[in-house]
């Protein structure tokens, strides 16, 4: 069965990307780890599943991501539900949840999160999985990604406030409440670098989920910090997640708000991939140091 996942779609995936895909199909529809597979790979498999499995070659052709086809994915240890309403959580936004993690655990007990443009419910369900006694807050300005993430809150018995808000726009619920941990991961790829995108992320994954507004590539994070300056909690912390090629404008933008603390911390591919600032009584400039 690896042979014809090979074969089919060696055309449109990287050997390495396929050899992930088959196993993820092992164990979705056979059920077998990948260990399990080695010890049985030369038995016939069940002619019932046969068509199922067909059916995920046909569509997997047709650039169609296996996370949507299953409806299914994995983000920090947990299974969530996904359709083509809410972005597939990436690798990169797991390392954005383990440094709040290490924050709140460092410096804080109890704290009030808020999640700004939650998608599928990924951040926000880690987080109050991780942080059973934080209170999470999470916000999207799609109806359709909210019934994802409100789904998967309720698959995996996560207590958090789900609201439609459009971050954008000043008057909103979300403006009489103080927030320890504001986390962010907005639209933010340029259409710019549409040439070099796979086509199961562009003819697939939400457009307004992924793209920032030509006009103002930095929106998001420009009313987001502004929204902080009131409502981000004395010696609090804004987490978001960045487009490398953003990193300077969205440190000037902050800087000009009055955030003076801050960090650029690189992803595990050495990519420029978040910044951290901190809400600090004073108004002490540390500069741009980079984490690794």
């Amino acid at each position: 069965m690896h042979h014809e996942f090979l074969e089919k779609l060696r055309d449109i995936y990287p050997e390495r990307e396929i050899k992930s895909i088959f196993f993820i199909v092992l164990k979705s529809v056979l059920n077998f780890s990948n260990i399990e597979y080695i010890f049985h790979k030369h038995e016939s498999i069940d002619a019932n599943k046969l068509p199922e499995i067909k059916t995920i070659i046909n569509r997997l052709k047709k650039n169609e991501p296996i996370q949507y086809i299953l409806r299914q994915t994995e983000f920090c240890g947990i299974s969530l539900f996904v359709n083509k309403h809410a972005l597939i959580p990436r690798q990169e936004t797991e390392e954005l949840v383990e440094m709040i993690i290490k924050d709140v655990q460092e410096k804080r007990n109890r704290v009030n999160i808020l999640d700004i443009g939650t998608g599928s419910g990924c951040i926000a369900i880690a987080l109050k999985k991780k942080l059973p006694k934080s209170h999470v807050t999470a916000v999207d300005i799609s109806r359709q990604a909210l019934k994802v993430a409100i789904k998967n809150s309720h698959l995996l018995k996560s207590r958090i406030l789900f609201k439609r808000v459009d971050i954008l726009k000043k008057n909103h619920p979300l403006y009489k409440q103080k927030f320890h941990i504001i986390v962010s991961n907005p639209p933010y790829v340029l259409s710019s670098q549409k040439k070099d995108m796979h086509k199961n992320v562009l003819e697939y994954e939400p457009e307004k989920a992924l793209f920032a507004p030509d006009k103002d590539p930095i929106i998001f994070y420009h009313k987001i910090l502004e929204f902080s300056k009131k409502h981000l909690a004395t010696e609090g912390s804004i987490f978001f997640e960045i487009n490398p090629m953003l990193k300077n404008e969205i440190i000037d933008k902050a800087n000009s708000l009055g955030f003076k603390q801050l960090r650029v911390v690189k992803d595990m591919n050495g990519k420029e991939r978040f910044i951290i600032i901190l809400k600090e009584k004073g108004n002490r400039v540390l500069g741009r140091g980079i984490g690794v």
